[in-house]
């Protein structure tokens, strides 16, 4: 008797904290987003971004 098993893709582009983008990479939004600082010219500016990953991308916090 042969069973069929089944596997379940867990990367980023099926996970409920992604907010994929226009290039089919994207955002993780499952934690708070962090500062990130750079210079322009002689200014150091500070944004927040959501971590950036690929779709194909994985993590132990999944969400289906």
């Amino acid at each position: 008797m042969q069973t069929e098993t089944t596997t379940e893709t867990k990367a980023c582009a099926t996970c409920t904290h992604f907010k994929a983008a226009a290039d089919g990479n994207g955002e993780c939004h499952r934690r708070a987003p962090q500062i990130v600082t750079f210079q322009v010219d002689e200014n150091v500016k500070f944004e927040s971004r959501f971590p950036a990953v690929a779709a194909t991308d994985w993590c132990g916090e999944y969400s289906a």
